[in-house]
């Protein structure tokens, strides 16, 4: 399995932070899903107009400014599991399948 990184530090900023929780704003795990799946077509090399996400799960909160790496690892399948770290801990981590 080859192993890509992509850092990605979630902007202060964030729109989803404007109606998330606004007294301790936090991302929510659809941001992270949809940053998973931008980066898995980068690995891909290619769109992928349907994804099927065969399996997520969120450990902990990710806030403002923070900075994540998605470390995605291409399977032999074309599917892709990634794990998202913040402070080198895992705050959530799935399974993604492109469509065909």
């Amino acid at each position: 399995m080859r192993r890509t990184d992509f850092e990605w530090t979630v902007a202060a900023g964030h729109p989803a932070f404007s109606g998330h929780f606004p007294d301790q704003p936090i991302v929510p795990g659809v941001v992270l899903l949809d940053r998973a799946l931008y980066f898995a077509e980068a690995v891909l090399g290619r769109p992928a107009l349907v994804w099927e996400i065969a399996q997520t799960k969120f450990f902990s909160p990710v806030g403002p400014g923070q900075v994540l790496t998605f470390q995605l690892h291409e399977r032999p399948d074309t599917s892709i599991a990634f794990s998202v770290l913040a402070d080198g801990r895992e705050v959530a981590a799935g399974h993604l399948r492109p469509g065909r």
